[in-house]
């Protein structure tokens, strides 16, 4: 397996694919790797000659610097994991300023209204630091196809927005027997904390199975009470929207496909989730 830290080896590494007209999959990650990543790799080196992931913790990506501190990196443990699926991934990891040349500086862009509500509404100028990492990423290892997991689901359509000439692929998302949506951040609560955490994804099915037949309004209520009733969890939001403009409703259009949207807080970690309704 190859490592490059510095981009300039990257780019050459990765000419020679071109040369031989291989195509390039790539899955950018900030490390603390777990099967989720794994089955966006798997993906990967189905549809592709040349599989490239990058490992950087983004500094940019994070309102709270308590948040940035904590966040878990082992690039040792992560390369053990990649080995264990397949020693031709690349992997690409860099210091900050190896991608920020000109400092560590966030671009503003335009995505059309995908980042008003939910993320966008907790997270300050979150996604204007994750669309301009992507970016700079993505112009470095020049893939064909990018991939990212559906647990993002709005990164996932707000990238989509920026690249016009890489093929965005959303995977599904992996989880826990239990349910729990995996996440790098699953490994900093306890055992019995991710046992309690299991139930945002039984409320999401509960949404799923009532979404036809009980109002956005009942809906709403009965998911806040649910996760409510538990100590070690805290609702931030939970919202119904447009699954192709993000925009939260208060009524369904059978004509339009929605989705779910959650972030909770156990134990004061931050966990996000969404499920397809119709």
């Amino acid at each position: 397996m190859k490592i490059f830290y510095k981009k300039s080896g990257l780019i050459d590494e990765l000419n020679k694919s071109r040369e031989s007209k291989f195509s390039i999959g790539f899955v950018p990650t900030m490390g603390a790797l777990h099967k989720g990543h794994l089955s966006l790799l798997k993906k990967s080196l189905i549809e592709n000659n040349t599989t490239v992931i990058s490992i950087f913790v983004n500094p940019t990506q994070f309102n709270n610097t308590a948040d940035l501190t904590t966040y878990p990196k082992n690039l040792n443990k992560d390369c053990e994991l990649l080995e264990s699926l397949s020693d031709e991934i690349i992997v690409f990891a860099p210091q900050a300023k190896e991608i920020y040349t000109d400092g560590v500086i966030t671009n503003e862009y335009d995505f059309h209204g995908l980042d008003k509500y939910m993320e966008g509404e907790f997270r300050d100028n979150h996604f204007n630091a994750v669309a301009t990492v992507v970016e700079l990423l993505l112009d470095i290892v020049e893939p064909n196809s990018a991939y990212f997991g559906e647990k993002d689901y709005q990164q996932l359509k707000i990238i989509s927005c920026i690249k016009s000439n890489v093929d965005i692929i959303g995977c599904a998302t992996l989880r826990d027997k239990n349910g729990l949506a995996l996440s790098s951040r699953n490994n900093t609560i306890s055992i019995e904390s991710r046992e309690t955490a299991s139930n945002i994804f039984k409320n999401l099915n509960y949404v799923k199975s009532n979404f036809n037949t009980l109002s956005v309004e009942n809906i709403t209520a009965k998911v806040t009470h649910n996760i409510n009733l538990f100590e070690q969890m805290e609702l931030e939001y939970f919202v119904i929207a447009d699954q192709d403009k993000l925009e939260p409703i208060t009524t369904v259009n059978v004509e339009k496909k929605y989705r779910a949207f959650i972030a909770v807080f156990v134990d004061g970690i931050r966990l996000i989730d969404n499920i397809a309704l119709n």
